[in-house]
Formats: structure tokens, C-alpha cells, sequence
């Protein structure tokens, strides 16, 4: 018998075995398991557990490059999307082959691979993989898809392959389980686990049973359950997995509300980007621009609102930018979230206000070393800090690096700062922009103001008004045209 998964915090959830017994045991499931690396951690809970000659056609490990290759073509890295997607392509139209005139009305097939790189005899390599399963979710169904990249935090490769076992049935039993469920089956990829072991920092779903799911919500989800501290997707929706994204790439991060992205928030990224771009270190490379909203934002109100995540990321999307959805309040997290990233520079770019709270010591009481720790972890590597100008709205005074005011304690550490250039002040700005705040535009598109259509970009006007966002109302003879 089958056995449910809890519907309630007090139910218990099944163990890493129970669940790799309730695959064995339901014979509408059968397939294949590749794996390459870190040994054949995930079918052997399937073996071990019993039953298995009822759920596992095949069983392959190509640890030899050249063998790898000849079954699924070369890549440029063996650990990598490309090479899962070809493993997964491979062994799901083999099997299907094979067995599908004989058995395909009452199995549906699937195939699980990972592709993983664990720690190394010296412990000197990035312990990661990428693990998916490609399965029908009924008989003659067509294929769908789940795709997921892993950190793995242990120091022992015998952990990490225990860990990255435990994954993998999750990874299984979710997908034969729980697809009518997604949000429930990313909820138990880390059952039996911790992040402290492992962190799940993409996950894509794709296919018929997943036609509905907005991978969107999927990226937030992860970092809202806390299986990864950052999760991201391009402007058209993409899941991107922030390590490859970022590969040798100078970072340039905006972080805000972004509701909406209005014309200022578009030229703060310009005229960074420029004077970024200038540096010495940073000349001719392609620097990999994003908007970045913090977990911290998006709860502001209390719980997350799904549609107003949606209203942001679409109006992002209309800018053609990708999103980066992080739990990591301090900036000196993010700085070090993103130099874990690439070893190329990295910049951040905020307005003169954001850059006074980022001298309020009251961010920082939780670190032993206070305020001159956050400095010190802030910019450790090649990082810098553009600020875009404020006009004072009381005095009409013009904000800048050059003339912020900061605590008086704290005036030779922001001039020292200065004087190094971890701080830049931005002189490239358009002026008409300087008199645009996200909350007046927010407040004037409540109140049915039309003025707030001139202070963001065009594109960004046509998607609130067309999907009534931010609590847009069309007037009423634009309603009656219809």
C-alpha cells in the first residue's frame, strides 16, 4: 500500500526509506537510473530497500569521460545542465524504445540522472550537481520534467554522497508522488536533510503534468522555505542557476522594491554600469546586470503576496532584466553570496539614502565586531559601492557621496572608505529623474494620478495597465470601450 504524504505538521513524513519502498512497490513506475560521480548513491536506496526488479530497468555509471561521451555526446563540462539534459534525453527515448510497445499501456517509464562533482582527495574542488527526472506521470503520457542544481556543504565526500542520496529518492519519490503538488513536492526535497548539508539554488519544472506551474513562484519558493539563501530567473521567465549565470562575469546588482521599476531605477543601472565599466579590471568584459529583491521586501506587509511578486517580476521582465530573489538582508551577505559567484568584480549600486542606513550601526549589533566587521566582510573582495544621487526634498539640496552625512564616530571611516574607492560617487545621473520615488509613483497609480505613466519606462506602463497591477483602475471610458 501506498502511503500519503502528511497533510498536516503533525503527520509524520515518511523516511528515506519508506519512500524508495513506496516507489519499489508501485508498479505502474519503471526506469532507468545514470549517475555520474560521487558513486550510485541514489539507485542504491532502491536496491537496498527491496523490490527493486519491480521499479529498475537499468542501472548505468559512466565515470570515464571518454565512455560518457560516446553514449551522450562531449560537453565542455561534465558537470553541468547540458550534460543532465543529455543523460535524461538519452535514457528516457531508450527505454521508451525498448519497452514501450511491450509493457507502455500500464507503465509509465521514467529516468533519473545527476551529474555531480563531490569533494575531492584534496578538497579543493566546488562540491555541486545538477540531479532531474524525466517521467510520464501516466501511461503513453508525454514526458515531463524536474531539473535541480545542489550545493553540498558537508566536508566528508562519504557525507555528500549520503546526502546527495537522500535527495535524489526525494527528487524520485516527489516526482511519482507528489506532481500534482509542486509546491508541496519542493517542500520535501530536503526531507531527512538540512541546510547546513545541502542547498537546492534552481529548480525547473517542465512538461504536461507541470504546464500550469510558473517556475517563477517555484524560485521564490526555495529561498522561502530556506533551501537556498538566493534563487533567480531571466526576463522571460527562465530559471537561472546563478553559478553558470555569473560564470567569469563582472556583477552589477541593483537592489530595490520595484514597485515599479520606475525611470529612476533604470538610470541608477545605467549610469553605474558606466562608470563600473570604466574600471581598469572591468574593460571590454560583459558585466552581467540584475535586480536583485530581498525576502526581507517582499514581507514587509507580513506573508508574501504572490501577485504583487508576479506584478514585480513582470515589470522587471519588461525592462528585459533577470531577478534575483535573495534572503540576504546585510549587503555584506550578498557581497559574499556573489564573490562565491565569479572572480571577477562585483558592484553595487544605491541611492545616497540607502547608503546613510547602511551606515546605521543598529544593522549590526547581531556581529561580534559590529559595524567595522560588516565593512570588513562588505568589501574583502574587488567590491565597490556607486551611488546615485537625492535630492533633499525639504532643502532642495543635492545628496551626493561627496557631502552624505553619516555619525560623527563613524566620519573617518566612511571618508576612508571614500579615499580607497570602495565608494563612488555617480555624476553621469539624468536630472529629471532625481524627483522620482517608487512610493509617490505607487500612491499616484492607486489614486488614478495618470501622471505616474511619465516616470517609468513605456513598456513598464503597458504591463500595469494591462494586467490592472499595483492597484491600477482603467478609467471608465477605457472600461465602457470594452
Amino acid at each position: 500500500m501506498i502511503r500519503a504524504y502528511p497533510t498536516s505538521q503533525q503527520d509524520e513524513k515518511p523516511t528515506t526509506h519508506q519512500k524508495a519502498l513506496d516507489v519499489n512497490l508501485d508498479n505502474r513506475r519503471y526506469g532507468t537510473f545514470a549517475e555520474i560521480g560521487a558513486g550510485q548513491e541514489v539507485v542504491r536506496w532502491f536496491f537496498r530497500v527491496g523490490g527493486a526488479a519491480g521499479t529498475i530497468a537499468k542501472s548505468i555509471s559512466a565515470y570515464d569521460m571518454k565512455v560518457s561521451d560516446a553514449i551522450y555526446g562531449r560537453a565542455k563540462r561534465y558537470v553541468c545542465r547540458e550534460r543532465l539534459q543529455a543523460m535524461l534525453d538519452y535514457e528516457q527515448e531508450l527505454a521508451l524504445d525498448r519497452l514501450r510497445e511491450t509493457r507502455g499501456d500500464t507503465t509509465a517509464f521514467f529516468t533519473f540522472a545527476d551529474t555531480v562533482s563531490a569533494r575531492n582527495f584534496k578538497g579543493t574542488n566546488q562540491c555541486h550537481g545538477w540531479m532531474g527526472i524525466k517521467f510520464q506521470a501516466h501511461p503513453r503520457d508525454d514526458d515531463s520534467q524536474i531539473i535541480l542544481h545542489v550545493r553540498m556543504l558537508d566536508n566528508e565526500a562519504a557525507l555528500q554522497q549520503e546526502a546527495l542520496g537522500i535527495v535524489g529518492v526525494n527528487l524520485v519519490y516527489g516526482a511519482t508522488m507528489l506532481s500534482h503538488e509542486p509546491e508541496l513536492l519542493v517542500d520535501s526535497l530536503l526531507d531527512g536533510l538540512n541546510t547546513s548539508r545541502i542547498e537546492i539554488d534552481m529548480i525547473e519544472f517542465s512538461g504536461i503534468a507541470f504546464r500550469h506551474v510558473d517556475n517563477r513562484l517555484m524560485s521564490l519558493k526555495l529561498v522561502e522555505l530556506g533551501l537556498s539563501g538566493a534563487a533567480m530567473f531571466a526576463a522571460d521567465g527562465a530559471v537561472l542557476q546563478p553559478s553558470e549565470f555569473f560564470y567569469r562575469h563582472p556583477i552589477l546588482v541593483e537592489r530595490g522594491s520595484f514597485r515599479p521599476v520606475c525611470n529612476v531605477n533604470l538610470d541608477m543601472l545605467r549610469s553605474a554600469h558606466e562608470k563600473f565599466s570604466e574600471q581598469e579590471n572591468v574593460q571590454g568584459k560583459d558585466i552581467c546586470q540584475v535586480l536583485e529583491i530581498t525576502m526581507n521586501n517582499l514581507k514587509a506587509t507580513g506573508a508574501i503576496d504572490l501577485r504583487d511578486f508576479l506584478a514585480r517580476a513582470d515589470v522587471i521582465a519588461a525592462c528585459g532584466l533577470p531577478v534575483l530573489i535573495s534572503d540576504y538582508f546585510e549587503y555584506y551577505r550578498l557581497a559574499a553570496y556573489l564573490s562565491g559567484l565569479t572572480k571577477e568584480p562585483i558592484a553595487i549600486t544605491m541611492g545616497a539614502g540607502s547608503l546613510i542606513e547602511l551606515f546605521e550601526e543598529k544593522y549590526y549589533t547581531g556581529l561580534q565586531g559590529g559595524i567595522l566587521e560588516s565593512f570588513g566582510r562588505l568589501f574583502k573582495n574587488d567590491m565597490r559601492i556607486f551611488c546615485y544621487p537625492m535630492e533633499d526634498r525639504n532643502s532642495d539640496e543635492l545628496i551626493t557621496s561627496e557631502n552624505l552625512h553619516v555619525s560623527n564616530d563613524l566620519t573617518k571611516l566612511y571618508e576612508y572608505l571614500r579615499d580607497r574607492g570602495d565608494i563612488v560617487s555617480l555624476d553621469n545621473f539624468n536630472s529629471e529623474c532625481l524627483s522620482i520615488f517608487s512610493r509617490d509613483v505607487l500612491t499616484r497609480i492607486r489614486n488614478g494620478d495618470p501622471s505616474w505613466e511619465s516616470k517609468v519606462p513605456d513598456n513598464v506602463a503597458a504591463v500595469i495597465k494591462k494586467k490592472s497591477y499595483f492597484g491600477y483602475q482603467p478609467p471608465i471610458e477605457e472600461t465602457l470601450q470594452y
